[in-house]
């Protein structure tokens, strides 16, 4: 009888076991959003109805770059959060489902100390150092730390970061390679890691690395659907689309944002005098000077001609003309193929801004204001900054 009672307890936890990893890879296969997928990663290890565990961080292999950085991470700073956390969990008896759901309607989420300051961790693939998180990438092995032999380890700035005296880490594979790495502890409740846990994490973490491939090679083929082909910035249909969506954002948020509109100047005399193609060369360089000058969270556009524009989120009308105005000095400053050609010697743009809300309640009113500051500053005699428009003349 005592045999076949740990029989039957056994199938209950394999049943158990199965249902969890169906249900967030299941939650897995409904969006192709990478930063979805990995807020569904991070919460189905830390989840009451998930793993279980206390804290979970989740790094992303950049091959272009040959770095490990920090994506996402969740878990409590303390414990009286901790127990804050899952009282409220408990009482509105939330699954998955509900977590997930929750993350997505108050999206963009409001970001947490922890997770900020690990999304400021990279680590070079090339560092010499023998890194824990280099270890992972390169042997392609879990790793379980216990309190002796994380010891082995105190030196690495994951683990001062962590200040945990357990931890297992694990890496994600799609295809034999490796584009992520998992770490979990139990830095709250103490609770030891088990053979268990941490099989059930490697098996998660299979189903995770090909989502995160899944999703990787979709937003590649965004971007190829969506990039202008001369400048590789974004073009003139995605471009109303970011506009419209910064516009609700911001309506959602009551956080203002501002448009910046960039014309070079006398571009067709240019043309006319060296060719179209020295033209689009032109046109290239500026694009990769605007886009190195902006701000990560920036989206940068090819509006059309030699018309490029900026959505500036979370930006103010006079931040925005200070960001305008360095972008037009770097342009005078830059030295364009042939630009001696030009009426002054010099390739220059004007440049006009707008600022939601008080240059337009909707797209076509702040890109509308912005054409109009373009135009105010060609009439200024090129080469300048217009965010307001001048008062109409009394008669």
């Amino acid at each position: 009888m005592e045999e076949l009672s740990k029989v039957k307890d056994e199938l209950e936890r394999t049943k158990n076991e199965l249902t969890i990893l169906y249900e967030i890879s299941n939650a897995m296969r409904t969006t192709l959003k990478l930063e979805e997928i990995l807020y569904i990663i991070v919460t189905g290890v830390t989840a009451h109805i998930g793993l279980g565990f206390n804290r979970a961080l989740l790094f992303l292999v950049n091959e272009k770059e040959n770095l490990i950085e920090g994506k996402m991470a969740i878990g409590p700073e303390s414990g009286e959060e901790a127990n804050s956390i899952w009282k409220y969990i408990e009482q509105e008896k939330m699954d998955l489902d509900d977590l997930i759901n929750a993350y997505k309607s108050i999206h963009p989420a409001p970001e947490t100390g922890f997770n900020r300051q690990m999304k400021q961790l990279r680590f070079s693939l090339n560092d010499q150092k023998e890194r824990l998180l280099t270890m992972a990438v390169l042997e392609g092995m879990p790793l379980h730390l216990t309190k002796e032999s994380i010891q082995s380890y105190k030196q690495d700035p994951i683990i001062q970061l962590l200040n945990t005296d357990e931890l297992v880490v694990v890496p994600l594979k799609a295809k034999d390679k490796i584009n992520g790495i998992i770490l979990a502890d139990n830095c709250i409740t103490k609770k030891p890691i088990t053979k268990d846990n941490l099989r059930m994490l490697i098996m998660l973490s299979n189903q995770a690395g090909l989502a995160i491939e899944n999703s990787q090679l979709y937003e590649k083929a965004v971007i190829r659907a969506h990039s202008d082909s001369l400048t590789e910035l974004w073009n003139h249909g995605y471009f109303q689309y970011l506009l419209g969506v910064e516009v609700e954002k911001a309506k959602a948020t009551s956080c203002p944002f501002s448009l910046i509109m960039v014309d070079i100047d006398d571009f067709k005399i240019y043309n006319d005098m060296l060719g179209h193609q020295a033209g689009d060369l032109i046109l290239k360089e500026l694009a990769s000077l605007l886009k190195n000058q902006s701000r990560k969270m920036d989206h940068v556009c090819r509006y059309g001609g030699e018309e490029f524009t900026i959505i500036l989120p979370q930006t103010e009308k006079k931040e925005a003309f200070f960001i305008a105005e360095r972008l037009r000095e770097n342009i005078e400053k830059y030295p364009f193929t042939h630009r001696e050609m030009l009426p002054k010697k010099n390739l220059t743009a004007s440049i006009g801004l707008a600022t939601f809300p008080e240059n337009g309640e909707n797209a076509p009113e702040i890109l509308a204001y912005s054409d109009k500051t373009l135009y105010e500053a060609k009439k200024k005699g090129k080469n300048n900054t217009c965010g307001e428009l001048s008062p109409p003349q009394k008669t």
